[in-house]
């Protein structure tokens, strides 16, 4: 690719990832990529709901014009920590740290990718589509950005085109991901009697033995081809010369179909409460829906251009259904045709984590190559 500079790529994500910015605490990483858009002629509006969720750093909105049909490209502004002071270490293949921290490769190598590709376009006066950005804050906090954004003020101001592209898989950049599940957490919560376990243990009902039933008897891990259950945190807390009238857990579910949640959690729930009534006990379930599916609008049509985008440079690219949610999924929600790319991120959110510089380069190489091919 014509005056494709491998060093300004590689210089555009060490200055982000040189920037703290975890969850909630995004605002200076945003200043430095505002400034950045600027420079290059965007067209900038700023999501200001922050304040709902308790952030200090806006939703960034960008345009920048071009030709034919436009295309949306997102990436979330904070890390895992630890990651203050981070200590990159370039290699012959990977930029890492030095151990002592994260890298924030997730996602500031996506973040670079297509702020470098833009900037790219501009500078080689190269012919594009259409082009928008998202970059949103507090994805690795629940999404909190993507989640709250006030879309009505948005499309007041700035109208982002609806095939997307976030660059946020992890793994190799040709992993194309056109679907992902929606979840739901759920609290199982056993009510018992309280009373004197040596002296009179008759006269209770053990809450514990209610949750341990319902446990035993819900589906857990793989449940279907499609759905997933866990449970992670058991929590009762009595003197063991009392029984106890009150225990719970906490778990999460995940499936690529809304009903099939509905579905197992109602199970979940008609277990919990025939275990209550066998021992005289009661039974609750809490549910808490987390984030909406991620599935394709166009029958694939979109994930499989991108796939050819690969081709087209002598890559293998395969379109995955992926167990995670991201930003995409709630992008989905609002009304995108999102697909999910990688940018060479490994091992996020450890202390190991890498980019693998071949694969960052072909991400940008890609996002390139579609943008100009329209």
């Amino acid at each position: 690719m014509k005056n494709f500079n491998e060093e300004e790529l590689k210089k555009i994500f060490k200055e982000l990832v040189e920037i703290h910015s975890p969850s909630l605490k995004e605002k200076e990483v945003a200043k430095h990529i505002i400034k950045f858009l600027e420079n290059i002629g965007a067209e900038i509006y700023l999501d200001e709901s922050q304040d709902t969720y308790g952030g200090n750093c806006p939703t960034i909105f960008a345009h920048i014009k071009g030709e034919g049909q436009g295309v949306t490209f997102s990436a979330h502004m904070d890390v895992v920590e630890p990651n203050k002071n981070v200590k990159i270490v370039e290699e012959e293949k990977i930029i890492r740290t030095d151990g002592s921290t994260t890298l924030g490769g997730d996602d500031k190598a996506g973040l670079a990718t297509v702020l470098y590709a833009i900037k790219y376009l501009k500078e080689n006066k190269i012919a594009h589509r259409d082009i928008y950005c998202i970059f949103t804050p507090g994805e690795e906090a629940g999404m909190l950005g993507a989640q709250n954004i006030n879309w009505k003020e948005v499309y007041k101001n700035i109208n982002p085109a609806k095939n997307m592209i976030v660059v946020d898989n992890a793994g190799p950049s040709c992993h194309v991901a056109y679907q992902a599940p929606c979840a739901s957490n759920y609290f199982l919560k056993a009510y018992g009697k309280t009373s004197h376990a040596g002296i009179n243990p008759e006269a209770g009902i053990n809450a514990i033995k209610i949750l341990a039933e319902t446990i035993s008897k819900i589906k857990l891990g793989r449940i279907d081809e499609i759905t997933t259950a866990n449970i992670s945190e058991i929590h009762c807390d009595f003197p063991t010369n009392v029984v106890p009238d009150y225990a719970y857990c906490h778990g999460e579910m995940r499936s690529h179909k809304k009903e099939k949640l509905e579905q197992y959690l109602s199970e979940f729930e008609k277990i919990g409460k025939e275990s209550a009534k066998k021992y005289g006990g009661k039974f609750e379930i809490e549910k808490e829906f987390v984030y909406p599916p991620l599935t394709s609008k166009d029958d694939l049509k979109f994930a499989k251009e991108f796939q050819k985008i690969y081709a087209d440079m002598g890559i293998d690219a395969d379109l995955q259904i992926i167990g995670g949610g991201s930003d995409a999924n709630f992008f989905a929600e609002e009304g995108f045709n999102s697909i999910i790319i990688g940018a060479g991120m490994e091992k996020v959110h450890t202390k190991e984590e890498y980019v693998v510089i071949e694969e960052f380069i072909k991400a940008a190489k890609a996002i390139i190559k579609y943008l100009t091919e329209f």
